[in-house]
């Protein structure tokens, strides 16, 4: 099994990319993120009730994190306006990423993909930084 830098394994991610793109099996995976974060494929970063963060399985960038609701939501489109304090919570928890791995000293960026540019079914941002 490859394993890149973060101490992940391909295999697993593959394996939970490929379930969650299974309509009926997407919901089981965001359950999971929510309640067993064991099931990720990754080293998780940060926690909260409604959040969880942790370095991408097949990192882009020598930074890369991703960030992930624990409710169920496809993607921005799918965002009510009741659930907005999760934006704020993105962004605060965001800050705090920022300032622990000193980031604002070289420069970083939060992206959201949607439509074509969302390969993963479900809404999630991507803290990133450096080449």
């Amino acid at each position: 099994m490859k394993s890149d830098g973060y101490g992940n394994n391909q295999f697993g991610y593959q394996l939970v990319y490929a379930v969650a793109k299974i309509k009926p099996l997407r919901s089981f995976v965001i359950w999971g993120l929510a309640h067993m974060s064991s099931i990720i494929p990754s080293q998780v970063i940060s926690e909260t009730d409604s959040l969880i963060c942790f370095y991408h399985p097949l990192p882009a960038y020598p930074v890369h994190i991703l960030i992930v609701p624990k409710a169920d939501i496809r993607d921005l489109m799918h965002l009510d306006i009741e659930q907005s304090d999760l934006l704020w919570e993105v962004l605060a928890i965001t800050r705090q990423l920022v300032d622990n791995l000193h980031l604002h000293e070289q420069g970083y960026r939060l992206v959201l993909n949607g439509g074509l540019y969302q390969e993963f079914p479900q809404l999630h941002f991507h803290l990133i930084a450096g080449e």
